[in-house]
């Protein structure tokens, strides 16, 4: 019997579990996560080391969070060990959009005699201290997040991110408030892109102005940005620092601005947009009225994921995304404490 799980760091609490409760049934042997018992034995392996299953022969292989696999592993390594001994296979996972993983439970779903399919999502569970996080999550989470990694649903790639955007992107430009705080986020062009500040208001949470900057150079957009940061009761601007960031970063604070640093990883980017689908699907954020900033935010999507699981959240392609990732930036440092302080 073979358990695959995608990486070494999940094996190691399945090895202490299986360490607990079959050390008095078997034989262990630590250094190849392996336990020998008297009619057969049970092996722990990594997806992405999938060479030590090749060549192998096993009665049942269970694959531990299988969506996070590459389908070739499933297909060319597993399907294969199990063919000598017309071996059986568990594949338990958290869904990840419509992937291989998809395509089999649907296999099992139409099927139901061959192949069968279950779902169990972690809402449901009776556990009253799991039932109490999956309230919490609720509440803190984006619907579409909560669907798949709280109900089990496949969500569609592709499908909507940003729920109800239309009926809030009402406000006009507001003038700023005596004594009120504001933030900036800032998502600097590439190319053809626009150059978006997206300024929020923290006491009354919503989004002031937003302007767009394009075929402006790069010294005329800090002087820009200056100005609005000082219009608006010396705002603090939350920055994009990946690429072009990084020297337009310094020149804001050779100028003298306030900044905040955020660093778009594939991670934090998928944290932040969740923080903003959630403010918009419970209504607790107001947008500008405008035509650009909407159309892009309802065109706004999920592209796939990563191996690592992650969301990859973009414009479609020959669309743009700059007034999206500019409010993002924003609302992230009006939501959370996340970005790190990184000149003052």
């Amino acid at each position: 019997m073979a358990w695959v799980v995608p990486t070494y760091r999940n094996a190691r609490p399945l090895w202490r579990f299986v360490e607990q409760h079959a050390a008095t049934a078997g034989q262990l042997r630590r250094a190849e996560m392996s336990v020998q018992f008297a009619r057969g034995h049970l092996t722990i392996y990594t997806a992405d080391n999938d060479v030590g299953l090749r060549g192998e022969a096993f009665d049942l292989v269970i694959v531990d969070e299988a969506a996070q696999i590459k389908a070739e592993t499933w297909t060319d390594v597993i399907m294969p060990t199990l063919a000598d001994r017309d071996g059986r296979a568990m594949l338990i996972s958290t869904p990840k959009g419509r992937n291989w993983f998809w395509s089999e439970f649907e296999r099992g779903r139409i099927d139901g005699k061959r192949q069968a399919a279950f779902t169990a999502p972690t809402a449901a569970n009776p556990n009253a201290n799991i039932q109490r996080a999956a309230q919490a999550a609720r509440a803190r989470v984006s619907d579409r997040t909560y669907r798949q990694e709280w109900l089990a649903e496949f969500i569609a790639d592709g499908a909507g991110v940003f729920r109800g955007v239309r009926e809030l992107s009402c406000l006009p430009r507001t003038e700023p408030r005596p004594n009120a705080d504001y933030i900036i986020g800032v998502d600097w062009g590439r190319r053809s892109d626009s150059s978006v500040f997206s300024v929020w208001d923290i006491g009354a949470r919503h989004e002031a102005a937003v302007y767009r900057l394009q075929n402006v150079t790069y010294s005329a957009q800090i002087a820009e940005l200056a100005r609005i940061a000082a219009e608006y009761n010396d705002a603090l601007i939350v920055a994009e620092s990946n690429g072009i960031g990084d020297p337009l970063i310094g020149q804001a604070v050779a100028a003298g601005l306030r900044l905040m640093e955020f660093t778009t990883t594939q991670a934090r980017k998928a944290h932040a947009v969740d923080l903003l689908a959630l403010a918009c699907e419970s209504a607790r954020v107001q947008l500008q009225a405008d035509e650009t900033g909407l159309a892009e935010m309802e065109s706004f999507e999920c592209l796939g994921y990563s191996t690592n699981g992650l969301p990859r959240y973009s414009a479609p392609d020959g669309q743009h995304d700059d007034i999206v990732m500019a409010r993002i930036i924003g609302h992230s440092a009006l939501a959370e404490a996340g970005p790190v302080v990184l000149w003052s």
